[in-house]
């Protein structure tokens, strides 16, 4: 079972040697990641003994990295009365993960009006090219 840690108890492991991070609620040892994080190791030093939820998430990070993280839980984060609150809302599938990106339904309806819009374009510039055509042989 995985164990939950304070806030105060994730911010007590902040140095290259000994690192924990936060993302969504989860709590993640990345000391052994430090030299390999493709970013450098500032950016884990960063945000050790943190929430780093938002600058992971805002990175983008990939599939793979999500898996490397995964590897690292240690344990969820326990919140207690005057812990920071996190920065971002979780869009966690419930592991500590996040799924994927919000869709955005007017970007969605936006992008199928104007394939639409091609869609009708074609076919207008078909019907008025067949009629040239028709016109032309004297039809």
């Amino acid at each position: 079972m995985a164990k939950e840690l304070t806030y105060a108890e994730v911010a007590e492991h902040s140095s290259k040697k000994d690192l924990f991070i936060v993302v969504h609620d989860t709590v993640y040892n990345a000391s052994s990641f430090v030299d390999e994080h493709p970013g450098g190791e500032e950016v884990l030093l960063d945000v050790g003994g943190q929430d780093a939820t938002e600058a992971f998430e805002d990175v983008g990070h990939s599939d793979e990295a999500r898996e490397i993280l995964d590897g690292m839980k240690i344990g969820a984060l326990k919140r207690l009365p005057g812990d920071p609150t996190p920065k971002t809302t979780s869009t966690s599938s419930g592991d500590g993960l996040r799924v994927g990106p919000k869709t955005n339904g007017a970007a969605v309806g936006l992008y199928i009006f104007a394939l639409l819009g091609v869609c009708v374009a074609y076919t207008a510039w078909q019907f008025m090219r067949a009629a040239a055509d028709r016109k032309s042989r004297g039809l």
